[in-house]
C-alpha cells in the first residue's frame, strides 16, 4: 500500500524535466493516438452529422458574420466572405484549443493516479485534434473559393508552416491556462468570458485599416494579430506573409512554448491534491 501511495504520488507530484517529458511522450505514442481519436469522436457523440459540422460551423457562423458586418459598415474589402472565414478558422482553433485544454488534466486525473504518463501529453492532445479539425475546416473555405473563382495561389502553400506557428503558440498558452486551471477552477470561465472580449479586439472579422491610426499601437499589442495575419494571407490576399509579421508572430510561439512550458513544470510539481 505505502509503495502503491508512493508510486501515485511520484506519477502525479514529481518534478517535470523536459527531456524525460519528451521521452515518455514519445514512449507514450499510442496513447497520444488514442487521446486524439477520442477528443475527435466524443465532441460529436451522438450528434446526427457528426464530423460535418466541423466544417459547416464555421461556414454557418461566417455567413452570420457577413450578412451582418459587411452590411453596416460596408467594409471595401474583397471578396469579403473569404476575408472572414480565412481569419476565423485560425481563430476557431485557438479559442477552442485552449479553452478545451484546461479540462483536459482534470477528465484525465484519475489515469494519471494510476500508471505513469507525461503530464503535458493530454494538452499536446487536444492541440492535435484542434489541428485536424482545422484541417477539415479548411474544405468548405476551398470549396468557396473554387466556386468564386478566386485563384488559389502557390502562396497557399506556405500556410502548414503559419498554421505550425500558430499551433505551437496555442500550445505555449494552453500549457499555461492548464496548469493554473488546475488550481483555479474559476480560471477557464473567466477566460471564455474574456474570449469573447478578445475576438472583437483581433481583425477576424474587419480589416485593421479602418481603424483610427491613434487606436492601431494598442491593437499592435495584441498577439493574435500577427497570427491571423500570417495564416489570412496565403489565403485571402495569395501572398506570403510580411518578414516582420512572420518575424513577430514566430518569436511570440518559441516565447509561448518556453514560457508555458517553465510554468506548468513548476505547477505542475503540485497537481496531485487537486485531480
Amino acid at each position: 500500500m505505502t509503495d502503491l501511495a508512493s508510486e501515485r504520488r511520484y506519477v502525479a507530484g514529481a518534478t517535470v524535466n523536459l527531456r524525460e517529458e519528451l521521452r515518455d511522450i514519445s514512449r507514450s505514442a499510442h496513447l497520444l493516438r488514442n487521446l486524439v481519436h477520442r477528443d475527435l469522436t466524443i465532441r460529436y457523440k451522438r450528434s446526427v452529422l457528426g464530423f460535418f459540422w466541423t466544417m459547416l460551423h464555421p461556414l454557418l457562423l461566417m455567413l452570420i458574420l457577413v450578412m451582418v458586418f459587411s452590411s453596416i459598415f460596408r467594409f471595401t474589402v474583397p471578396r469579403y466572405d473569404i476575408y472572414v472565414l480565412s481569419a476565423l478558422l485560425p481563430w476557431n482553433f485557438y479559442a477552442q484549443t485552449t479553452v478545451g485544454s484546461m479540462a483536459s488534466l482534470a477528465w484525465n486525473g484519475a489515469l494519471m493516479k494510476r500508471v505513469r504518463v507525461p503530464k503535458s501529453i493530454f494538452t499536446l492532445s487536444t492541440v492535435l485534434a484542434g489541428l485536424i479539425n482545422l484541417a477539415l475546416a479548411y474544405i468548405p473555405l476551398l470549396v468557396i473559393m473554387l466556386v468564386r473563382g478566386t485563384p488559389i495561389r502557390a502562396a497557399f502553400l506556405f500556410l502548414p508552416v503559419s498554421l505550425l506557428i500558430l499551433a505551437v503558440f496555442t500550445y505555449g498558452v494552453s500549457l499555461i491556462l492548464t496548469a493554473f486551471s488546475v488550481y483555479f477552477v474559476d480560471v477557464r470561465e473567466m477566460y471564455t468570458v474574456a474570449m469573447t472580449a478578445l475576438m472583437y479586439l483581433t481583425p477576424v472579422i474587419y480589416p485593421i485599416e479602418i481603424l483610427p491610426e491613434r487606436f492601431r499601437p494598442f491593437f499592435a499589442l495584441n498577439p493574435l494579430v500577427y497570427f491571423i495575419d500570417i495564416v489570412r494571407a496565403p489565403v485571402h490576399s495569395g501572398v506570403l506573409p510580411t518578414t516582420q509579421s512572420l518575424l513577430i508572430a514566430t518569436t511570440l510561439a518559441l516565447a509561448a512554448a518556453v514560457i508555458g512550458w517553465t510554468i506548468f513544470r513548476r505547477l505542475s510539481r503540485g497537481f496531485y491534491p487537486y485531480l
